[in-house]
This record gives C-alpha cells, sequence and structure tokens, in this order.
C-alpha cells in the first residue's frame, strides 16, 4: 500500500498537478510544518502547504536522495538548493488502509535552510491565501 502512495506522491510531485493531492490525501490528513508548532489538520490546509513547497522546492533542484518503506510509512529524503543554501529533509508519510496520507511530516536541516524556508513559504501561502 505505501508503495502505490508514494509513487503517486512522486507523480504530484513530478507534474505539480493538483489534483493528484485530492487523491492522495485524506480527509483527517495532519501535516507537520518545520517551522510551526501546532500541528495543520485537515485536507485543505495541507493541500495548501504541500502546494507552497512544491512551488517553493520543485523550482530548485529538488531530488529526492533516498527513501525507506515499511507497513503504512515512508521516509524520503531530499535536497534543494535556493539562494546558494543546500536544503536537506526528510517527508515522514503514513498512509491509512486505503492507501491515503494520513500524516505528512517535514523536517529541515540546517538552520539556515529552515529560516530561508519558512520566509518562501510564508510568501507562497499568503499568494494561496489571497486567491
Amino acid at each position: 500500500m505505501i508503495k502505490d502512495a508514494i509513487a503517486k506522491w512522486h507523480a504530484y510531485v513530478d507534474s505539480n498537478d493538483t489534483s493528484g493531492l485530492d487523491e492522495l490525501l485524506a480527509e483527517d490528513v495532519v501535516f507537520h510544518s518545520p517551522v510551526v508548532h501546532t500541528p495543520q489538520e485537515g485536507k485543505a490546509i495541507t493541500t495548501m502547504y504541500l502546494m507552497g513547497a512544491n512551488q517553493v522546492l520543485g523550482q530548485h533542484d529538488f531530488t529526492y536522495v533516498r527513501e525507506v518503506m515499511s507497513g503504512d510509512n515512508a521516509v524520503l529524503e531530499f535536497t534543494a538548493e535556493i539562494d546558494g543554501i543546500i536544503i536537506n529533509g526528510v517527508d515522514m508519510i503514513r498512509v491509512n488502509d486505503e492507501g491515503k496520507i494520513v500524516d505528512f511530516k517535514v523536517m529541515i536541516r540546517p538552520l539556515k535552510a529552515v529560516n530561508l524556508l519558512h520566509q518562501k513559504m510564508g510568501e507562497a501561502l499568503q499568494q494561496f491565501a489571497g486567491k
């Protein structure tokens, strides 16, 4: 089940077709941001965060470099470079019995990258909120 969900996730990242997120995310999905203290609950807010992340990171040599999958969980390590800062992070994804993502946690390093993404994601989320 996790392998199918991750294959769909990769298809979304590669295409940036936001309709793919509707099929991928459970209604009660929870998103854990590397810079926001409280978990973000629900499909609408998670969709907005993931679209923002794809917009910010997807244009900057974003590459998944390692994947570990077990049971209903996957950890996907990625790299990107924005404004000369190398970003290293992981997406931790859990799916339900239907293969829909119910938990999505992002962790980023180093601190310069966290601060840069905080700024860039804030800008992207303001754009989406204004639409």
